[in-house]
C-alpha cells in the first residue's frame, strides 16, 4: 500500500510517501510561506521524485488536529480533495500521537506540546517502551502549570516534541530535571509520523472515510469565543 500523508498543523508543512513499511520520501518546508501555496506542489514534486504517479496512491493520511486552525483546515481539505478525486481511503490521525510516533525509539515518556496560546498548550502523554508507544492521556488543551503537576509525578526521562517544546522546556525545565529537549530535526511535526500512524490504523481495520473526516480543534476559535461572549448576557 502506498500512503500519501500531509502535515500542516503548525508553521512547517510536510508531505510523505510510505510504501508498506518503507519511507520512500518526505518533503519538509518551514519557510513561512502559506500551506495553501506549497502543499500540493510539494506533493506533486515528491511523487515525481519517488517515481510514482497520483494513480499509484492507495490511501491518503492527514494530521487532523489539534493545531493551527488555518493550518489544520488546509491539510484536511487537501487530503479530502485528493482522496475524493481518486476515490481513496482518507485517514485522519491525531497530530500529537503522530508527533510521538515520529520522535523515534526512545525509552521513557513522550510529551508532545504545541503552543495553544492563552497560557495553554495542546498536549497528550505517551509511554515509549521497546519501540512502541502507549497513550496515557487524551489529546487536550492544558495550562502549563497543570501539565507541570502531571510531569512531576512521572518516573523516568520525558522527551518533549512539537513546536511548543522550547517554551515548555524554558518554563518547566528548571523544576523538572527529567525533561529533555530534542534536537531541531526531531522537534517539529512531520508527515512521516502521520503516515506511520495511518498505516497502523488502516492495518487495524479502522475507518478511513474522507466524507466523515473533520478537523479536531479541541477548542473554539477566537472568533467563535468572541461571538459567544457577545451573546452571553
Amino acid at each position: 500500500m502506498l500512503i500519501l500523508a500531509f502535515e500542516t498543523s503548525a508553521k512547517a508543512a510536510s508531505v510523505a510517501l510510505l510504501e508498506e513499511d518503507k519511507l520512500l520520501g518526505e518533503s519538509y518546508q518551514n519557510t513561512g510561506l502559506t500551506h495553501s501555496q506549497t502543499l500540493m506542489v510539494m506533493a506533486q514534486d515528491l511523487l515525481k521524485q519517488c517515481g510514482k504517479t497520483v494513480g499509484d496512491v492507495n490511501a491518503v493520511a492527514v494530521a487532523q488536529g489539534p493545531g493551527s486552525f488555518t493550518g489544520v483546515r488546509i491539510g484536511v481539505a487537501a487530503a479530502k480533495g485528493f482522496a475524493w478525486g481518486g476515490a481513496l481511503p482518507c485517514c485522519g490521525v491525531s497530530t500529537l500521537e503522530a508527533m510521538a510516533l515520529s520522535l523515534g525509539a526512545y525509552e521513557g515518556y513522550v510529551c508532545p506540546v504545541m503552543d495553544a496560546r492563552r497560557s495553554q498548550v495542546y498536549n497528550a502523554l505517551f509511554r515509549a517502551e521497546n519501540g512502541k508507544i502507549t497513550r496515557i492521556s487524551e489529546d487536550r488543551a492544558i495550562a502549563l502549570s497543570d501539565l507541570a503537576g502531571e510531569l512531576k509525578a512521572l518516573d523516568g526521562p520525558i522527551f518533549l516534541v512539537g513546536d511548543g517544546s522550547p517554551l515548555t522546556f524554558k518554563t518547566l525545565g528548571g523544576d523538572i530535571p527529567s525533561l529533555i529537549l530534542p534536537p531541531e530535526h526531531r522537534l517539529h511535526q512531520r508527515a512521516t509520523g502521520v503516515a506511520l500512524l495511518a498505516a497502523k490504523k488502516i492495518a487495524a481495520g479502522e475507518t478511513a472515510d474522507g466524507n466523515t473526516l473533520t478537523p479536531n480543534y479541541l477548542r473554539l476559535s477566537q472568533a467563535e469565543r468572541e461571538r459567544l461572549e457577545k451573546q452571553t448576557p
